[in-house]
Parts: C-alpha cells; structure tokens; sequence
C-alpha cells in the first residue's frame, strides 16, 4: 500500500508479497528507511550483496541501482515498511534544524543499521498512516517524516554527512559504468542522470564511444552474457533473464534466437 486518493505515491509504503519476487525498477531515486516485517530481502548492488531478515532496519542511500530478491518466510508472507525521504523534505529539515553535510561519503547502497527500541516504536505508530489519503492529511505525513530523520541522527549521528548531501552525480567514464551496470533494468534518462548528463549529452557521448546506440548496445551486450552464464556456468535460461533486466522469459528467448540462431534451452 503506498498511493493516496491523489494518485501521488505517499512516503510511507507497505510491501506484502505471497511468492519470491523481483519486481520494481532497479534505481532508488532517494533514500528510504526501511523495517524489515517478516521474510527476508537480498539486496545487489553489483559490487556486494546485502542480505536483511525479520527484525532488520536497513537504511537505502539514492542514486543507486540495487536490485532485490523478496523471500517470504515458509507458510507465510513477505512483509516490509518504508519511509521514503526525498530531496525536498530533507531540504526543509536542514534549513529548519540547521544541518548540513561536511563530507561526499559513498561507501555501501544500503546500510544495516544497529537495531534500537525507538526504531521498533516509530514502525509501530506508522501503521494507521497506512489508511490515510486525503490532502489534509499532508501535515501529520510531514510529520512523521520529520520524525524518523530525527531518529535516524539520533541513533546513527554518522548519517548526518548522507542525509544532507544534496550534490548530484557528476560526469564519470561512460565505458567504465555501462560495462559495470549494463545488467540493472532502468530506462536510458537513468543511466544518463548517473553519469552526470542529459539524456540527450548520454546519447551522443555513448554512440561516439561504442559506434551503436545505447538501446542496441545494452540488447546484445545483454545476451551476450547471457551466453556467457548459460554456456559456460550451466545456468538455466529462467535464472538468467531477470538478472540481465529482460522484461520476461519469452521475451528473453525470441531475443536470444533472433542473435544466436537457437533457443537458450538448446545451448
């Protein structure tokens, strides 16, 4: 449960899932604290897997790509609650509380943070704001938001210097980041914003590089390692598409045949 009566998507977002999932774009566009309900998620970021279980609180920076694995626990449900934080409530609480941030800090997508009481009761009182969808009801969401910031540098000080670093990313290696993150399932603005440039400037920079266009580049370098882990790791065609950011199986295989000459499963 995540949209209000106004179609926006609200801060606060209740996941429950019956079956493993992988579903949802692969970019997080701002931060989002997280309790884990019940189940468990694994969590890739490309470099490091991250895994979280019933009991954990996990804090997700922005601008990363991630990707995640949705176990519900045997016999029941998958179960998460999310507060999302984004750009212009943080800009609001710095200018009212007076924080800023004195150091870039990168490190890890996701953090497990160190568990404590006053995060157990926060998740608790978040519940009934699940039912709220009105408009009127923006100045208790706010509050709430403001809350869990308070927190969040109550019990992990150190987030101080992430939370309110409002630089955007800066122009990097094109080749170096494409070949690293060609995998993650996001559209072309996505990638572009993450390498410092407009979609436009992306489009340019990338043809000029590789000689191809980005959406026939990220195709091909896509089965080709899908190749790669069928052929020489003996994965299986239903384990490999959703890891390569196809939309589905069948799509996965008419692709693959139409570059290969023959269907995954005949490799």
């Amino acid at each position: 449960m995540s949209l209000r009566k106004d179609k926006q998507p609200s801060p606060i977002a209740y996941s429950c899932y019956a079956t493993r999932s992988r579903a949802g774009e692969q970019f997080v566009p701002e931060y989002v604290f997280t309790y884990q309900v019940a189940g468990s998620i694994v969590v890739n970021d490309g470099n490091k897997e991250y895994i979280f279980n019933e009991g954990d609180f996990r804090f997700s920076k922005r601008n990363r790509l991630m990707k995640f694995l949705k176990l519900p626990p045997e016999g029941g449900e998958f179960k998460s609650l999310s507060v999302h934080l984004n750009q212009e409530t943080l800009r609001n609480f710095s200018m009212e509380f007076g924080y800023t941030s004195q150091n870039h800090l990168n490190g890890d997508a996701v953090l497990k943070l160190k568990p404590d009481p006053l995060y157990k009761n926060y998740m608790d009182s978040l519940m009934p704001y699940l039912q709220l969808d009105q408009l009127a009801n923006e100045s208790l969401l706010s509050t709430k938001l403001k809350e869990a910031i308070l927190l969040l540098l109550k019990v992990n000080p150190e987030l101080k210097d992430v939370l309110f670093d409002f630089s955007e990313p800066g122009k990097i290696d094109l080749e170096a980041f494409m070949n690293k993150n060609f995998h993650f399932k996001v559209e072309l603005n996505r990638f572009a914003y993450l390498t410092g440039r407009s979609l436009a400037t992306f489009k340019r920079d990338f043809e000029k590089l590789f000689h191809i266009t980005p959406s026939r580049w990220l195709l091909q370098k896509r089965l080709q390692e899908a190749y790669y882990q069928i052929k020489e790791k003996g994965k299986a065609p239903s384990d490999v598409y959703m890891d390569l950011g196809f939309e589905d199986l069948s799509h996965f295989s008419f692709a693959f045949r139409k570059q290969y000459g023959l269907a995954p499963s005949k490799i």
